[in-house]
C-alpha cells in the first residue's frame, strides 16, 4: 500500500495534535485538566488527574493508530468525534480551541481520502 506524501503529512499532523497534549499532561497535568467541562470534573471529584491520564492514553493510541495504521478510516472518525466534543464543550474558550477546528479539518480530510481510496479498490 502506497501512502502519498501529503497523506503522510496529514497523518503526522493529526497524530501530533493527539499525542502532544497527552505527553504534556503527564508533566503538567494542571495545565490541561481545566479543559474538561465542569460537569465532568464535578463527577470525577478528586480523580481529575486520573481522568486526564486515562483520556491521554486514548489520545496516544489514536495518534499511533493514525500514524501506523493501514486503514485509518476508524481512527480518523474517532479523532473527529473527540475534536467535535472538545470544540462543543469548550466554545467559551474559542481563543484556544480555534486551532481544534483546523485539526478537525485534517481528520475529515483523512476520512475523505480513505473513503475515496476504498472506492478505488472496489
Amino acid at each position: 500500500m502506497h501512502i502519498s506524501f501529503s497523506e503522510r503529512i496529514l497523518r503526522i499532523s493529526l497524530a501530533f495534535a493527539f499525542i502532544y497534549p497527552a505527553v504534556s499532561a503527564w508533566f503538567n497535568p494542571y495545565a490541561w485538566v481545566g479543559y474538561f467541562p465542569p460537569i465532568v470534573l464535578d463527577f470525577v471529584g478528586s480523580n481529575d488527574v486520573i481522568l486526564l491520564h486515562a483520556f491521554g492514553v486514548t489520545e496516544i493510541l489514536i495518534g499511533l493508530w493514525i500514524i501506523l495504521g493501514r486503514k485509518i478510516l476508524l481512527p480518523s472518525i474517532i479523532a473527529s468525534a473527540y475534536l467535535v466534543g472538545i470544540i462543543l464543550l469548550n466554545l467559551n474558550q474559542m481563543d484556544v480551541i480555534f486551532r481544534d477546528i483546523s485539526i478537525l479539518a485534517i481528520a475529515l480530510a483523512l476520512i475523505v481520502q480513505e473513503r475515496e481510496s476504498q472506492k478505488g479498490r472496489l
